[in-house]
C-alpha cells in the first residue's frame, strides 16, 4: 500500500469486499456502519448518514430520553482513509476509524474523536505533542451450554503454566495486531487467573486512541474464532480486575518530561499535579461505567487514592522506572485509574486537559508517595493530603459536572451529551438497586 493509492485500490489489493466504518460513543462501546468496497470512496468523500441518536445511548443499550437529541437529527459519519487496514480476523473485510461531522460538513460538537484531535493540535502548537500507550488488561473464559462460566486457565499469578492453555490464541492475536500496524511490545499472563495483558507501543495522541480500539476489536474477535471469549470489563469476576494504564509524555523536538539531573521534568512534574487537581471529575471519564468502581478500592492493584509515586502501583499517578540501557527520553507517567469502558477519545481529551492546567498554571504536585496509601491510617492520609477517590460513578459524575476546566475542554455540547449518558446508566443502576434490595429484605422479613 502506498500513500498516492485510493482508498479503492487498498480495498482491492488487500480483497476487502466490506469496510466497516468504527466509532465510539459516549458509553464507551465501539459501533460500526459497513459499506461495500465499491461504495467506499463515496463513504470517505461525503460520509454516511448517522442519526444523532447513536450518541445518546448508554452502556446498557438504554437511549437517554431526557438527553438533547430525538429522533429528527442526522449527522455523517466520515471515515479517515490514513486509518485504514485490513481486518486479519475478518474474511474479506477492512476498517476505518470515523469522525462525525454536520451535513454542512463542520465538525460536530458532540463527536468525541476530532474533539481529542483539535485539543492535541491546541497542545503541539505549544510544543507539547502527546506520545500515548493504553495497556489493556482482559479475560479469557469459556461459556458451557447451561451458561457456566468458567476461566480458561485457573492459575494466574504470572505463572508460565497460565500461558499454555492460551498459547496459540495469544500469537493469533499478537499477529493480527502487527498486520494492523499495530506494534507489540510484550504480552503476558496477569495476576489473575484468566487474565492476560498485551502491550503496544506509543503512538501520537489521535492514532494512539484509533489503535486501543482495534485492539479491543482484534481480543475480542481472535478470541471467539479460538472458541474463546474474552471480556475487557473492570469487575469481571470475583477476584479479579482489568484495568487500562495510560501511558504518557509530551514533546517537542525531546522529551519534555525527562531532566537529566531529576529524571522527571518540571513540566512532568506540574502535569502530573494538575492530574491530581482534576481526579474527582476525571476519573468520570475514565472510569465510566458502575462496574469501574468496583476496581477502584484499596489494595486491589489498580488504585483508590489520589496521589503520585516512583514505582507505586497503588498510586493514581506512577512513574515507571526506566532501565540502564533505556533512553532517558523513555521517562513518562502512568495512569493507573481507567479502564476498558471508557471511551479512549475522551479518557485522553480529559487526561491531557488535566495535565495541561496544571502546566498553564504551574502546580507542583504534593510529596511523592513511597508506599501502599492503603496502608496508612485515615489521620496520616490527611496529613499527607492523600485523598480517596468518588468511590461510585454518581459521586466521580457530580464531580465531573462541577469541573470547569474539563468542561472547557470537552466543549458544552460534548460535556453536556456525556453528562445525560453517564446519569442515565447510574439511575438504572441505583433503580435496579432499590429492586433487588427490596426482594432481598421481602426474603428476610
Amino acid at each position: 500500500m502506498t500513500e498516492n493509492q485510493s482508498i479503492a485500490e487498498r480495498c482491492r489489493d488487500a480483497n476487502c469486499d466490506l469496510v466497516r466504518l468504527l466509532f465510539v460513543t459516549q458509553s464507551g462501546a465501539i459501533r460500526a456502519h459497513a459499506v461495500d468496497a465499491s461504495k467506499v470512496e463515496t463513504a470517505v468523500e461525503d460520509g454516511v448518514t448517522l442519526s444523532q441518536l447513536v450518541q445518546t445511548y448508554n452502556a446498557l443499550g438504554v437511549r437517554d430520553k431526557d438527553g438533547r437529541f430525538d429522533a429528527a437529527g442526522e449527522v455523517r459519519l466520515c471515515p479517515d482513509s490514513e486509518t485504514f487496514r485490513a481486518l486479519p480476523y475478518a474474511e474479506r473485510t477492512g476498517a476505518m476509524l470515523c469522525d462525525v461531522e454536520t451535513l454542512d460538513g463542520d465538525p460536530w460538537t458532540v463527536d468525541p474523536r476530532s474533539s481529542l484531535r483539535a485539543f492535541v493540535e491546541r497542545l503541539r502548537a505549544d510544543g507539547l505533542a502527546p506520545e500515548v500507550a493504553f495497556e489493556s488488561e482482559f479475560h479469557l473464559f469459556e461459556t458451557d451450554d447451561d451458561g457456566t462460566v468458567r476461566n480458561v486457565d485457573e492459575r494466574g499469578a504470572y505463572l508460565t503454566k497460565s500461558t499454555r492453555e492460551t498459547h496459540e490464541t495469544v500469537l493469533a492475536t499478537i499477529d493480527a495486531l502487527k498486520a494492523q500496524d499495530v506494534a507489540v511490545e510484550k504480552y503476558y499472563p496477569e495476576y489473575a487467573a484468566g487474565k492476560h495483558e498485551i502491550v503496544t507501543g506509543h503512538a501520537p495522541g489521535v492514532r494512539a486512541a484509533d489503535e486501543h480500539v482495534l485492539l479491543r476489536e482484534t481480543v475480542d474477535s481472535v478470541a471467539r474464532d479460538h472458541g474463546y471469549r474474552a471480556t475487557f470489563l473492570p469487575k469481571p469476576f470475583d477476584h479479579a480486575t482489568n484495568g487500562c494504564h495510560v501511558h504518557l509524555s509530551l514533546w517537542d523536538e525531546t522529551n519534555r518530561f525527562h531532566d537529566e539531573d531529576e529524571g522527571l521534568s518540571r513540566t512532568a512534574r506540574q502535569f502530573v499535579a494538575g492530574v491530581l487537581d482534576h481526579a474527582p471529575g476525571l476519573v468520570a471519564l475514565t472510569a465510566p461505567t458502575v462496574n469501574s468502581y468496583a476496581r477502584l478500592r484499596p489494595q486491589l492493584g489498580a488504585t483508590a487514592f489520589v496521589c503520585w509515586g516512583r514505582g507505586n502501583r497503588e498510586a493514581l499517578v506512577r512513574v515507571p522506572a526506566t532501565g540502564q540501557s533505556d533512553d532517558p527520553e523513555a521517562t513518562r507517567v502512568e495512569f493507573r485509574a481507567a479502564d476498558n469502558t471508557a471511551n479512549p477519545y475522551l479518557a485522553l481529551l480529559g487526561l491531557l486537559a488535566a495535565g495541561y492546567d496544571g502546566i498553564e498554571r504551574e502546580l507542583a504536585p504534593p510529596e511523592s508517595v513511597s508506599i501502599d496509601p492503603g496502608t496508612l491510617s485515615a489521620a496520616a492520609r490527611r496529613e499527607r493530603d492523600i485523598d480517596r477517590l468518588p468511590r461510585t460513578l454518581g459521586a466521580a459524575l457530580d464531580a465531573l459536572e462541577g469541573d470547569e476546566v474539563l468542561r472547557d475542554a470537552l466543549g458544552a455540547d460534548l460535556f453536556e451529551t456525556y453528562l445525560g449518558v453517564k446519569r442515565s446508566h447510574w439511575k438504572a443502576f441505583t433503580d435496579s438497586a432499590v429492586s433487588w434490595e427490596r426482594e432481598r429484605l421481602r426474603d428476610v422479613y
